[in-house]
């Protein structure tokens, strides 16, 4: 049995709505994630903060991209004590070098030494060049030591806070909810709108039909009554003649 062809549309209809209602809900999802994360970023990337005991960068330069990570990632870097490092760890920096005085590096431990003052420190290099940075890290510029990497995580991060990150990724999936929402609301009111004519269309047929009933039970009551009328006229005329007929054999 073939169905109808407003069985087939109201079908096609509600695959439409479960459809757009799943996207909806992974696209606010989403956009949820995308915000906490980028107001976690904000607050933990590059800022020296610990999260669980951990601090988070996110690599600007390839001078380690030979070897272990590239510009973009994000590395985690751990807080350890500077007399358990050795030759071969990686740690993070406040650089005090002359071309990148103040910033914060990733690079390699080479050895260890001591500086001219005494002060014990590491020479360090980038493993992309393999030359030693040109002055040697003392304990208390050591951040800590890394210990993992997420690949491109930083590049993502640096693209979020751009104009089109923030467009792509959290004003366009907020607008298209919004615009989702207010579609729903419109739908709502017309259906509502809809159901209301059709109750006011309902109640007039349902009037028009009393309407009609009443006038055809009045109808049939005029009509019962001149039946009425006719045969109490038709008695009385029969009376009448039998009167008449009564006084024309007492004469």
């Amino acid at each position: 049995m073939s169905e109808t062809p407003e069985k087939e549309e109201k079908q096609k209809r509600t695959v439409w709505q479960t459809v757009w209602l799943v996207l909806s809900r992974v696209f606010l999802t989403f956009s949820i994630l995308i915000m906490a994360f980028s107001v976690f970023s904000s607050l933990t990337f590059n800022k020296d903060k610990e999260v669980f005991g951990v601090k988070m960068y996110v690599i600007l330069s390839d001078s380690m991209s030979a070897t272990d990570f590239s510009a973009g990632d994000l590395i985690f870097v751990q807080s350890v004590d500077p007399d358990s490092l050795e030759a071969g760890d990686i740690i993070t920096f406040i650089s005090q070098n002359k071309g990148s005085y103040g910033e914060t590096v990733t690079h390699k431990i080479r050895e260890k030494t001591v500086t001219e003052s005494g002060a014990p420190a590491f020479i360090t290099y980038g493993t992309t060049t393999g030359v030693n940075d040109g002055v040697p890290v003392t304990y208390q510029w050591i951040q800590g030591k890394y210990v993992g990497k997420l690949p491109f995580v930083g590049s993502f991060f640096t693209f979020l806070k751009t104009a089109p990150g923030y467009i792509i990724f959290l004003l366009l999936p907020f607008l298209l909810l919004i615009g989702w929402q207010l579609r729903n609301c419109i739908r709502a009111y017309k259906e509502y709108k809809g159901e209301k004519t059709d109750a006011l269309r309902e109640e007039r047929e349902n009037l028009r039909r009393e309407r009609e009933a009443n006038q055809k039970l009045l109808e049939e009551m005029r009509l019962a009554q001149e039946q009425l009328a006719r045969q109490q006229a038709a008695a009385q005329g029969t009376e009448s003649a039998q009167t008449d007929e009564s006084s024309d054999d007492e004469v």
